[in-house]
């Protein structure tokens, strides 16, 4: 094979949800990004030494990330050779989506910066740290990229998506009713649908 794809998964996901790719790309390898970065300064550093080991045996190489995968893979891998991305409910304004999640658990600035951690009512640790890594590192991403978004997305507002969309000329391609994770029997066939798709 000459054309590796790569799949990087978002949170709670792990490198085998790449076999559900596979049939996807006949054509090509599909292999899933192995990783342990929690972290975008984590990514930084570990997804270029990733990406670049499964790099270096292929003509071409193109990226499917989910939702902070996609954030991470827009952090660390803006420079590499990627020839197309599809995301699929990216995190594409980490400091927005930080903010959103101050405001749902009423964290106000001062005491994040004060407490540095908070943990939330809804799983989620605000940390002071990420946010200023989020507004001191804005995104660059010149990739041609397809993304994938579902109306009723609860992280990313659709505003943040268009502009992030007309920033980067990237096609969008939004569901009906689809969530945040795509999970269902009908959103993994509209999943599947927009990769066959998109990849022509």
């Amino acid at each position: 094979m000459d054309k590796a794809v790569i799949y990087i998964h978002g949170k709670g996901g792990n490198a085998e949800d790449a076999i559900h790719y596979k049939p996807l790309f006949s054509n090509c390898d599909v292999i899933g990004l192995d990783y342990t970065a929690q972290f975008p300064w984590e990514a930084k550093e570990e997804f270029p030494l990733l990406f670049n080991s499964i790099y270096r045996n292929y003509k071409t190489v193109e990226v499917i990330a989910n939702s902070i995968g996609a954030y991470f893979a827009i952090n660390a891998l803006s420079n590499q050779q990627i020839e197309k991305a599809y995301f699929i409910s990216p995190v594409v304004d980490m400091e927005r989506l930080i903010a959103d999640m101050m405001i749902w658990a009423n964290v106000t600035e001062d005491e994040l910066k004060e407490k540095k951690e908070i943990q939330t009512t809804f799983g989620e640790t605000l940390s002071w740290n990420y946010l200023c890594y989020a507004r001191e590192n804005p995104i660059i991403w010149e990739i041609p990229t397809h993304i994938l978004y579902g109306e009723k997305d609860n992280l990313t507002a659709y505003g943040t998506i268009f502009e992030f969309v007309q920033r980067t000329n990237s096609t969008l391609s939004i569901m009906k009713n689809g969530e945040h994770w795509f999970h269902t029997d009908e959103q993994m066939k509209f999943l599947d649908e927009w990769i066959i798709k998109s990849s022509k």
